[in-house]
């Protein structure tokens, strides 16, 4: 009786036999696809080398692109480095040339949002992949959307996203929601709240009970941006969509303006709005409608770019308008 350790050896030796003649067919049926048969002799091992490493490199080439197109349908957030001039204590090099930062003071700059130190002459060098740093954002209020959302990991601030959840939870009836104003100090509580406590802020019932403070929280924090929701570059994008009788041409002007916005604001108004379209359809109690709401939110949302002011007054009124058609038509612009 054969013993187990024959057993195995005979087993392995089998199993090898079984690969050599897979590995033989796949040689044959390449070389038939290729009309490369060489007579009755097969051809030495060393002949499939280079096609195997040809067959490699086509393959990774196939993948790389289809990656670089699926990279393309991603949309990317650009965010800008926030570069200050800075005193640098000790010896520092440069992070984009890694040469030397002379000079005892203001030897370059440092981005306030992401700490990268560089030189003043290779800060329009640098590439626009900021990664903002949460120690270096010391508030939330009047903080940059798209370095908050960055440093914070999230879709959407979290002052947006909290004060929306907390107005739906118990204040989508409450009349005159938006229109009426909460008292100032208390908005200034909330304000310091979510800076120094960030999303650990309670603006629960508990902590607020009119929910106007919340609501007037919220649009300070919009009013507060540097860089508004619709972005200056592409406000005049929306104002001349506004401008538009046509309501296809209309719609379709506000998805090209719409497309022109960073992905942390794109995403932002699109909550924002389908929360607010949500407020309308309470009218009967909150009697808000799409009209009431956009005079609200119009000069919250955009503002004109460096116009001047009999521009920007005149704009006024296209700003509600801008709202307006966002707020009636949420469902099929975002």
């Amino acid at each position: 009786m054969p013993s187990r350790e024959s057993y195995e050896v005979h087993k392995e030796e089998k199993s090898l036999v079984q690969k050599a003649k897979r590995e033989a067919n796949q040689e044959d049926i390449l070389a038939a696809a290729l009309v490369m048969r060489m007579g009755p002799q097969k051809p030495p091992a060393t002949f499939w080398q280079p096609l195997k490493l040809f067959a490699y490199s086509q393959l990774t080439s196939l993948v790389r692109r289809a990656t670089l197109k699926e990279s393309e349908r991603t949309p990317k957030s650009e965010k800008v480095h926030n570069f200050k001039v800075h005193t640098f204590r000790g010896p520092h090099w440069c992070e984009h040339c890694a040469s030397f930062m002379w000079g005892l003071m203001a030897q370059g700059v440092k981005c306030a949002d992401c700490g990268l130190n560089v030189h003043k002459q290779c800060s329009s060098l640098v590439p626009n992949d900021c990664k903002p740093d949460l120690r270096h954002i010391r508030k939330v209020y009047s903080c940059d959307l798209t370095t908050l959302v960055r440093a914070h990991n999230t879709a959407r601030p979290m002052v947006v996203d909290m004060c929306i959840r907390e107005i739906e939870s118990r204040g989508l009836k409450s009349e005159g929601l938006y229109r009426i104003s909460g008292f100032s100090d208390s908005l200034e509580e909330v304000k310091m709240a979510f800076d120094k406590d960030g999303e650990k802020t309670d603006i629960s019932v508990n902590a607020y009970e009119d929910i106007n403070i919340i609501a007037g929280a919220l649009k300070l924090y919009l009013r507060d941006l540097p860089v508004p929701i619709i972005s200056y570059d592409a406000y005049p994008r929306f104002i001349e969509a506004a401008k538009l009788t046509d309501p296809e041409k209309k719609l379709e002007a506000f998805r090209e303006a719409l497309a022109l916005l960073p992905p942390s604001h794109s995403e932002t108004l699109k909550y924002l709005m389908a929360h607010l379209k949500r407020v309308t359809q309470n009218e009967k109690f909150n009697l808000m409608n799409a009209e009431n709401l956009a005079i609200v939110f119009g000069p919250t949302l955009m503002r004109a770019p460096n116009l001047d002011a009999i521009t920007a007054l005149n704009d006024i009124r296209y700003q509600r308008q801008v709202v307006e058609v966002l707020i009636k038509n949420e469902d099929a612009l975002f």
